[in-house]
């Protein structure tokens, strides 16, 4: 890695005073005033993001029908449909060799990636609504729309989760605490995702016995599609953590890392909405029966390749520090998975 620092810096006595020369740390009030409006500006700007990202829940609850996971049944439902994304969720975090992540870092980004969804909802529904109204929502163009709006934006602001709060701590300090964080804010985005299909499946059914039924269904639709989140923004989030620990490379990485996610969620979003369809048409077994078939392999694939990637970190990591896991001799920590 090249020498970052000016050649004046570079080759000057370690004594001398290079302030505003090539070095600079506040020293007079102005450098502190300038510290501050930066410091200050920076925090009203994330505080804005937050509360924009509020007001956009709070107008889905009132205007959106959001509100109806406060009924028990249908927020039972949503509560369900999420076991099997925190399931997953539950396990990038077990696999962190590292340090355990604090549990407040870890509940504040599955909140962010709660609050942070509405912004993805607003502009996929801008660009979706456009494209029916101009009379240019078919399937091709559906395709391009999942891989350049859908994709993109969804696991940008599942990122985003991440990078306000949890990156910016001292406790985020190994690679692998970025699929930990990418991983919760996939299970909060879709959460708030199954909570919003949910309650508008099952809006306006005020009879019980029919409400139990929309919603089971709806309910194992969403409970299959959760985990995928998770997955595509633990992959997103181990790039950002590796960005962190090469900032000469940071922005390139991190685009990477959502390339990747993209290109998995929008290749899911394509193939579940037609593949399932076509099976069930070709074989005469039910489309549920086809769907269920087509997450388990394709969650399935994208999922081992997630454990192969954190399970090559850990045995670097026990490698690199002569420990093998659970009190295996350090010789046998390569054959750690």
């Amino acid at each position: 890695m090249s020498d970052s620092r000016d050649p004046v810096e570079a080759r000057a006595d370690s004594g001398r005073d290079l302030y505003e020369v090539s070095t600079w740390e506040p020293r007079s009030l102005l450098d502190s005033l300038s510290v501050f409006v930066y410091s200050a500006g920076v925090s009203a700007l994330r505080l804005f993001v937050v509360v924009l990202a509020l007001a956009i829940l709070a107008s889905q609850f009132v205007l959106g029908g959001l509100g109806a996971v406060t009924d028990p049944i249908v927020g039972t439902f949503t509560l369900l449909s999420a076991v099997p994304a925190l399931g997953l969720a539950a396990y990038v975090w077990y696999a962190d060799v590292t340090s355990s992540e604090p549990l407040e870092l870890l509940v504040g980004t599955f909140a962010l990636g709660v609050l942070f969804a509405g912004f993805a909802g607003v502009v996929n529904t801008v660009v979706s609504v456009s494209l029916e109204s101009l009379g240019l929502m078919f399937w091709g163009t559906q395709i391009l729309y999942f891989f350049l709006v859908v994709g993109p934006v969804e696991e940008t602001v599942k990122l985003l989760a991440v990078r306000l709060y949890a990156y910016r701590t001292s406790k985020f300090d190994a690679v692998v605490d970025g699929a930990v964080y990418g991983a919760m804010a996939g299970l909060g985005f879709a959460t708030i995702e199954n909570a919003i299909y949910i309650a508008g499946q099952t809006q306006g059914i005020a009879d019980t016995f029919n409400l139990v039924l929309a919603g089971t269904g709806i309910t194992a639709v969403r409970a299959l599609a959760g985990p995928g989140h998770v997955i595509y923004s633990a992959f997103a989030g181990y790039y950002l953590g590796l960005a962190k620990f090469n900032p000469d490379r940071a922005g390139p990485i991190v685009v990477k890392g959502l390339i990747i996610a993209t290109l998995v969620h929008a290749l899911y979003n394509t193939l579940s909405g037609y593949l399932p369809g076509i099976v069930a048409d070709a074989t005469g077994i039910p489309w549920f029966v086809a769907f269920f078939g087509f997450i388990l392999v394709y969650d399935g694939v994208f999922g081992l390749l997630l454990i192969r990637k954190i399970s090559r970190y850990r045995r670097a990591y026990h490698e690199a520090t002569d420990e093998a896991p659970d009190g295996e001799p350090a010789d046998l920590a390569e054959f750690d998975g």
